[in-house]
């Protein structure tokens, strides 16, 4: 702060306060572009899950890896 009567130097830049400019939105408020990338992760999780399931299917029982990656899927299905 400066003091009172104080002027600034010239050529200075003022700095606007907090809350005077608009925060801008991450992606630029893009519905289209957010509807792509949740649709892409959607697509991903079915992906991730139909390699494991395809096998237990077969009779094969499955491993510690494909109950994770069935429960990666999962989670990465709800997040989306």
């Amino acid at each position: 702060m400066s003091p009172p009567g104080a002027e600034a130097a010239p050529g200075a830049l003022s700095v606007p306060g907090p809350g005077s400019a608009s925060p801008r939105q991450l992606f630029g408020g893009c519905w289209s572009c957010r509807l792509l990338s949740g649709a892409g992760l959607l697509m991903a999780a079915v992906w991730i899950f139909q390699g494991p399931r395809s096998a237990m299917k077969k009779g094969v029982p499955p491993s510690m890896g494909a109950i994770a990656q069935i429960a990666f899927a999962a989670g990465e299905g709800r997040g989306g």
